[in-house]
């Protein structure tokens, strides 16, 4: 299969490039690094193996690519206003589109732009950074779960699955929903809180305060979770993602980086979706909802910080 990957960031040079590496047909979107990876290949600094692409499919532009069966899209959600010019080079009749991505009603959001496109969820359980034109800084974890939202091809998703670990990446298929909202019960607690309280993920868990914040919202987001259905997350989800993440490198999520780069964040997709899907369903989160309007102050400052 042609896999094409938009928005050759952490996440998706991570993936392409594992998938690259045990011999994938993959073509990278890059932007301020094109000139780099171009010349000196994509280089990944892994904890689990470090190795570089000397020779990669690199493009400037989505107009010169060519179609692909899977596109990974690693877009942050702040860039989703992209997709409409960079999605349709890239599709066949029967593209599966690939969201790894974070946050709740991320595939309504981009089934809307593109009604006829299967589309599934990918979420990647992985502290990956890129901080270096060409160079993918994996810390820890890897794994990446895929939920079907609209994918119609039982066979190209089987062939998504075995491609992926093929390349070595733990994958497996998972339900769609249950998948949204069990990542967010991580996401939405340590992204924005290491924001807030300036902080990495070991930090918050190491004050026994924070620790107990992190508890609060996590069950937050559980309790909306099920007031919209999901009832495979119960309580106990929240003291499994602690220890999880007690056995983690200390993490800087990827909100604080945006942050402390001064880029915009994902708040719409991580926060104001979700809060706003449970509203509707009778539930309320008013400590996430406090931490939003926290986390649009913090942007609003440091987006007019030179």
């Amino acid at each position: 299969m042609f896999y094409g990957i938009i928005g050759t960031g952490a996440i998706g040079g991570y993936y392409g490039a594992k998938l690259a590496r045990a011999g994938k047909d993959v073509h990278f979107l890059l932007h301020s690094d094109y000139e780099q990876v171009a010349t000196n290949g994509l280089q990944v600094d892994s904890v689990a193996g470090s190795f570089t692409l000397p020779a990669v499919n690199a493009y400037r532009r989505a107009a010169d690519m060519p179609p692909c069966d899977v596109v990974l899209v690693g877009l942050k959600t702040v860039n989703q206003h992209l997709l409409p010019t960079l999605l349709p080079p890239l599709l066949k009749p029967d593209t599966l589109v690939v969201l790894i991505q974070n946050g709740v009603g991320v595939e309504a959001a981009v089934q809307q732009m593109f009604p006829h496109v299967q589309l599934a969820a990918g979420l990647a359980f992985i502290c990956v950074a890129k901080n270096r034109p060409g160079v993918v800084e994996h810390l820890d974890k890897g794994s990446i779960d895929i939920g079907n939202y609209s994918c119609r091809d039982a066979a190209r998703m089987a062939h998504l699955m075995a491609d992926l670990t093929d390349a070595g990446i733990e994958a497996r298929e998972v339900e769609y929903h249950e998948a949204r909202w069990r990542k967010a019960v991580w996401n939405m607690p340590f992204n924005g809180l290491s924001v807030a309280l300036r902080a990495t993920t070991d930090a918050l868990l190491a004050d026994e305060a924070s620790h107990g914040l992190v508890r609060a919202l996590m069950l937050e987001v559980i309790g909306a979770a099920r007031a919209l259905g999901v009832e495979a997350l119960t309580p106990e989800l929240a003291d499994r993602m602690i220890a999880y993440t007690l056995a983690m490198k200390p993490y800087s999520p990827s909100m604080k980086l945006d942050f402390d780069y001064h880029r915009p964040m994902e708040i719409e997709f991580l926060y104001t979706r979700p809060i706003a899907l449970a509203r509707q369903a009778g539930f309320d989160m008013p400590r996430l909802s406090m931490l939003e309007a926290q986390l649009r102050f913090e942007e609003g400052r440091t987006l007019k910080t030179p």
